[in-house]
């Protein structure tokens, strides 16, 4: 069958799709992946064959300039997305419905409008059988809409949108409310195509999911759980990463998404947690971008600077890993049962982060309040005591047990089949 990946431009979300990609291709399907045209050397560059779609649109070049654009609680001004992991009694109506139109109107608006024709062009040319969208591509499900293939989500995190989606359902009904900004705005396009708007569009018509069952977030929606496999682009191991470590090594990481779209510098203070931690008997690898290390006044001497490892390499070799809660991060660092101290700042990192401490398998401390003597304490806690360890493994071992994507490609056939017009 041919099967179609989209994304808007935003390089973590595509790393977490690339996989499933391979495992389709390797299986005998044709895949290809749509994007802006400037994108298309990251997903080359992955071994996938890129589609240019839309005019390429700066997103993030937006956010740098107008950091409030978004909105979020550090604004004063309503993030939706943080009502899915609320006690329903602590939801109001005001803050879901005002929080997504505004959302739908500065975000998913701005990063589908430039792919939405051409992309519906494409997939009528090429009639994929099965689409999956990253989980605010809703490009994707319209161009499926439109050559009657199966469609999907593929999810990189928490399933925060499907869950706020049946939260501003429930809150409607409940008021006697009649407006939908989702289905106001992807209701036309629905209807070009000759149909109305229908839940599938928000969250498709079944969810690739690649969380554990303890950690994963659900809406009232399908399923389908699939392993996650780490991958984070092209990458050389170092010969110094080749030789196991003469005493415990610790990775500080603060992720991808930072280095490549902003200049404004990490949240969690750097220099402070890395002179907290100067005189413990540890190797502490920092993969810090270069233009933040050279805004370091000093360098301790257990302190090894990088811009980058491969994070797969990494971890394995280490006792315990700080990092900033990306999904990718903290899943790669799960996958391999080490204990982890995430530093959450912003959107699903926190909730992330909690349900990843929940399960005693790290700890979790908020990057803007975090201290470095509190991360230091944190450290110490995650070294010197075993139960941390004993639950780090026992969440490697439920990851394992989940479907690889190669396992879920016969799954992929069968739901193609049944959903595709």
């Amino acid at each position: 069958m041919r099967v179609l990946f989209t994304t808007y431009p935003q390089k973590t979300h595509f790393l977490m799709m690339a996989p499933l990609a391979w495992a389709l291709r390797t299986a005998g399907h044709e895949v290809r992946v749509a994007s802006q045209a400037h994108f298309a050397d990251v997903i080359t560059q992955a071994g996938h064959t890129a589609v240019p779609v839309g005019r390429d649109h700066g997103f993030w070049r937006l956010i740098d300039l107008h950091p409030d654009w978004l909105g979020g609680s550090e604004h004063g001004l309503p993030d939706p997305y943080d009502s899915a992991v609320l006690d329903p009694d602590e939801i109001t109506w005001e803050h879901v419905n005002a929080g997504l139109r505004r959302q739908i109107q500065r975000w998913h608006k701005v990063v589908n409008f430039p792919m939405i024709s051409d992309l519906v062009t494409f997939a009528r040319v090429w009639e994929p059988d099965l689409v999956i969208w990253e989980p605010t591509t809703y490009a994707g499900a319209i161009a499926a809409r439109a050559c009657g293939a199966a469609h999907a989500r593929l999810m990189w995190s928490l399933d925060v949108f499907g869950v706020t989606r049946d939260h501003f359902l429930r809150l409607r009904r409940l008021r006697g409310e009649t407006g939908d900004p989702l289905a106001d705005w992807l209701g036309p396009y629905a209807a070009t195509h000759g149909a109305g708007f229908s839940e599938d569009l928000a969250v498709g018509q079944f969810t690739i999911d690649q969380l554990p069952d303890c950690m994963r977030l659900e809406a009232r929606t399908t399923y389908v759980p699939m392993r996650y496999v780490p991958y984070g682009g092209p990458a050389v191991v170092p010969g110094w990463l080749r030789e196991p470590p003469a005493r415990p090594r610790v990775a500080l990481t603060l992720g991808l998404s930072l280095t490549d779209h902003e200049d404004g510098g990490y949240v969690a203070g750097v220099q402070d947690i890395l002179d907290s931690l100067a005189d413990l008997d540890i190797e502490i690898v920092a993969t810090i971008a270069e233009h933040e290390q050279k805004r370091l006044e000093r360098v301790p001497g257990n302190t090894r600077l990088v811009p980058f490892v491969p994070l797969h390499a990494l971890v394995p070799t280490c006792s315990a890993v700080i990092h900033h809660a990306g999904p990718g991060t903290l899943s790669t660092t799960a996958l391999h049962g080490v204990p982890q101290l995430a530093l959450p700042h912003d959107f699903d990192e926190p909730a992330l982060a909690a349900r990843m401490a929940a399960q005693g398998a790290g700890l979790s401390m908020l990057a803007g309040q975090a201290t470095g003597a509190q991360v230091r304490d944190g450290l110490l806690r995650l070294l010197e005591e075993p139960g941390f360890r004993a639950r780090a493994l026992d969440l490697r071992a439920e990851m394992l047990a989940l479907p690889t994507p190669n396992e879920l490609v016969p799954r992929l056939e069968e739901l193609a089949g049944r959903h595709r017009r």
